[in-house]
């Protein structure tokens, strides 16, 4: 066995090498630390990037971290500003923004700011409208024959209002974009739909059959009777074509009315709107009765109430993932001096269906543009240079007030560029009167192109 050195000979060692260790060690710190300051150089010069910035397809200019001091401001907002944030500053919530602007109904503005005076202190409004897309919709609306209109635009991953236009006839002042006035009529299909997927394991493909008329509801059309009239349709085109019995037979025989009542209430209905304007609850009463059910899940009835805002969140839980996101228009609030004191942030309502499901729903939407309800509006869209980039989706719906001397006309969808990262969703209803003018569908493919002409996804992001 070798030797150990004693106690002499290691300090004899040590006293022989101290002049060469300490300077191979000094290098090192030197190389190190010349290293380090070369990479806080380029780093400040060039930047790596913040994780935000891995993911432009979410543009959230105004996104506020938790637990976070920094405070993100769209670039060309009022840059006379400073865009300070005091410590001292305590950020005012939705409900105080909601107090303060009560008597603004920020429908048909054409400019994306506006001020108030509030304890003898001028504030500063930096809101979500796109002010060209705005103006494109106010150039285009048509009042004849119009009793109501209202038209709103969301981006989908944010809930952010790009665009929200609209009138009523009798009342100049009202914003119909945020009341529920309006029968949801076969758009409630979409909650059917999603529901019918989760509980009964339907597929686009799977197959159902009716009896009667597509549009008809009556209570020998809600039976599983079968007979050599019997008519058999894919769960897809069904929704497509918006048939009353399929739909029916879906809400009274399969889901029931719990689960009907749970997946309204899980995509916002019954439920107050977190959002910086006041706005109207949609509404939903079911009843235990059969014959009820089938009219609640088809929308064939006038007592389930949506809201056009309401609508644009249904579509937009769909892209983003199965919540709904909570809706804003008001990007932040600041004083003269630049301090913030509102900032508005994503948020979501409720996870409302799974990722799976939002992929089948997405295949039922293409379904209504491609053969459904809405193909003679979109009738070319594929050989358009603008909407043939697109992947578009929707849902219509009609129904007549009890009078019968006014036709609402629903359009809710969406539209994603199949070789980018932009989305949009629209929700449109028109309110014709005497006779049927524009239709909601029109108004639909009119905006959606408009939207991509802006080419939103470059320029968009970065406000």
């Amino acid at each position: 066995m070798e030797q150990q050195p004693n106690w002499r000979q290691y300090q004899r060692h040590l006293k022989n090498n101290k002049y060469r260790f300490p300077r191979k060690k000094s290098r090192a710190k030197i190389l190190l630390l010349f290293a380090s300051l070369l990479f806080v150089i380029i780093y400040g010069l060039v930047g790596f990037g913040s994780v935000a910035s891995n993911y432009p397809e979410l543009s959230l200019p105004f996104l506020e971290i938790p637990g976070s001091d920094s405070n993100i401001i769209p670039e060309q907002v009022n840059s006379q500003f400073n865009y300070q944030k005091s410590k001292d500053i305590q950020l005012w919530t939705k409900q105080h923004v909601r107090d303060l602007l009560q008597d603004e109904s920020f429908i048909n503005k054409t400019d994306d700011q506006i001020s108030f005076l509030h304890n003898e202190k001028q504030y500063y409004v930096k809101t979500s409208i796109d002010t060209e897309l705005q103006q494109y919709l106010l150039k285009i609306m048509k009042r004849s024959y119009t009793k109501y209109l209202a038209i709103v635009v969301m981006e989908p991953k944010t809930g952010r209002i790009i665009s929200m236009v609209g009138f009523d006839k009798t009342n100049q002042t009202d914003n119909p974009c945020i009341e529920k006035r309006f029968p949801a009529a076969s758009v409630f299909k979409i909650v059917t739909a999603a529901a019918a997927i989760e509980i009964c394991g339907l597929e686009p493909n799977t197959k159902l059959s009716f009896n009667g008329r597509k549009y008809t509801l009556y209570k020998r059309q809600i039976s599983e009777k079968t007979n050599k009239y019997t008519n058999r349709i894919s769960f897809k085109n069904s929704f497509a074509q918006s048939i009353n019995p399929v739909f029916g037979k879906l809400g009274s025989l399969y889901l029931g009315k719990a689960a009907i009542e749970e997946y309204a209430e899980g995509f916002g209905f019954n439920q107050t709107l977190n959002f910086e304007l006041p706005v109207n609850e949609s509404t939903i009463h079911v009843k235990a009765e059969q014959y009820n059910l089938a009219e609640i899940a088809c929308g064939f009835n006038r007592e389930t109430m949506i809201t056009p805002l309401h609508g644009a969140l249904l579509v937009s839980s769909i892209l983003n993932d199965g919540k709904v996101p909570e809706p804003t228009i008001i990007d932040h609030i600041q004083d003269s001096e630049g301090n913030i004191f509102y900032k508005s942030h994503k948020a979501d309502i409720n996870q409302a269906i799974s990722t799976t499901t939002c992929k089948k729903m997405k295949q039922l939407m293409n379904a209504t543009i491609k053969s459904g309800t809405a193909r003679k509006s979109f009738r070319g869209f594929q050989r358009d240079r603008i909407l043939s980039g697109l992947n578009i989706g929707g849902k219509t719906g009609s129904i007549s007030n009890k009078k019968h001397d006014v036709r609402f006309d629903w359009f809710v969808g969406f539209a994603e560029q199949k070789n980018g990262s932009q989305q949009m969703v629209i929700s449109a209803i028109v309110a014709h009167d005497k006779y049927i003018g524009t239709r909601a569908c029109r108004y639909a493919r009119s905006t959606i192109k408009q939207y991509f002409k802006l080419a939103h996804s470059d320029d968009f992001a970065k406000r």
